[in-house]
């Protein structure tokens, strides 16, 4: 049925920035719709259970449509933004949605849910600092489409930071590059980090802006080619150093909102004891350790070896905070933790599993914050806290990622 077309009235929206509609009995997800719409959709997927789609046509459009900003989205081409054609208030309202449903569908939680909007994008366009484009074989840059190894090129992207642009990587040929990643920090930085493909060496062109030049050398392993790679990364009055591409929010005013949210709910309290689980180069850690003082003790812990590095050096005037590297489910067992004031964590999007949920929650900590990068897996997670003792008690959702159907979400959880 590949390639047919479907005439469909679009219901609810779905995980994943699609939405649903049913053709003859079956479930079908479309992409470029909105929920009321009537379309036209070309089948692209087909399983025993579902369809996908895109909506090519739009029959009766809904009052939140908008004109795309960018000319790459829509149907064929670019996949990296699921929501140009809905307004900014449609958009929070349709995560709010998903976010509710997910809560409701995994976790048995009823909760209205309001997206709240991030400082540092009013339009919800030039807010990505790290964008991530693919090379196709004869150098020409571009991103993928949606669910394709297919790239589309494209001279600008709409949703990057300025600085971004003002590298001009798409605007040049990568030769033996297969991948580029452009970043542009809060501390004024610049970095490219080329992925070369197997066996090539990479031509590097000259740039607009100057910036360091890495290498991936794979699992997250990064060389400078020119340069020194590392960034410098700034919230309130503190700088964090961020080496090669390793984590950091991409939207300019996220790390700062998410770590004001984190410190309301968590409520650090002098001398108290705290773990950060997933503490990445220290943002959350340094806070916590500013709030229960010289009194206090903060741990994080982190797989990552490059971040561990980072937060050590990121943290070396907060002698209250101990960074260990490793796994979670491993690390605690090893440094003996058996219980905390409070705990942090902010796994990736894999959310921390059953066997991480049920050891935080052995813990004892009267307060958990579960910052989260996916409504599933946090709706699943806070399914099993809830049956150990630690029922939701708030939470907030920010559009961090305008354009895109990715939210962000900081949850609270307290000691039943």
């Amino acid at each position: 049925m590949n390639q047919a077309s479907l005439e469909l009235t679009v219901g609810p929206v779905a995980h994943g920035g699609w939405c649903v509609a049913r053709h003859e009995g079956r479930v079908v997800f479309v992409r470029h719709a909105l929920p009321g719409e009537r379309v036209v959709a070309r089948v692209t997927e087909e399983t025993s259970r579902f369809l996908r789609a895109d909506a090519v046509e739009i029959l009766e459009p809904s009052p939140d449509r908008v004109v795309p900003p960018c000319p790459y989205a829509g149907p064929g081409r670019c996949g990296g933004c699921d929501w140009q054609h809905a307004s900014l208030e449609a958009q929070r309202r349709l995560k709010a949605d998903v976010v509710a449903e997910q809560l409701r569908r995994l976790a048995g939680i009823e909760r209205e849910i309001v997206v709240e909007e991030v400082p540092g994008a009013a339009d919800g366009l030039g807010w990505r600092t790290r964008v991530q484009f693919a090379v196709r074989p004869d150098g020409v840059v571009g991103l993928r489409k949606h669910r394709s190894h297919d790239i589309q090129p494209v001279d600008a992207c709409l949703i990057a930071h300025p600085e971004v642009e003002a590298v001009g990587a798409e605007t040049r040929a990568w030769p033996g590059a297969a991948g580029v990643e452009v970043i542009a920090s809060s501390g004024g930085d610049h970095a490219v980090v080329v992925t070369p493909r197997p066996r090539r060496g990479v031509e590097v062109p000259d740039l607009d802006t100057p910036a360091s030049i890495l290498l991936d050398q794979g699992k997250g392993r990064t060389v400078p080619r020119r340069g020194t790679g590392t960034l410098r990364e700034r919230v309130g009055e503190r700088e964090f150093r961020v080496a090669g591409s390793g984590f950091w929010q991409v939207h300019p005013g996220a790390a700062e909102t998410l770590l004001d949210a984190v410190l309301a709910y968590a409520a650090p309290e002098p001398g108290e004891w705290a773990l950060d689980l997933y503490c990445g180069v220290g943002l959350f850690a340094a806070g916590l350790a500013e709030a229960v003082g010289p009194e206090g003790a903060v741990l994080g812990l982190e797989s990552d070896a490059a971040a561990v590095r980072d937060a050590r050096a990121n943290l070396r005037d907060l002698p209250q905070v101990r960074v260990e590297r490793g796994r979670v489910e491993e690390g605690l067992d090893r440094l003996q933790i058996e219980r905390a004031d409070l705990v942090v964590v902010d796994p990736p999007r894999a959310g921390l599993g059953r066997e991480v949920v049920e050891r935080v929650a052995s813990l004892d900590a009267t307060r958990i914050v579960y910052v989260s990068c996916d409504p599933a897996t946090l709706a699943r997670d806070l399914s099993w806290f809830a049956a150990l003792g630690y029922p939701l008690t708030d939470l907030r959702a920010f559009d961090a990622f305008p354009m895109t159907h990715h939210v962000e979400c900081v949850a609270l959880l307290a000691r039943s």
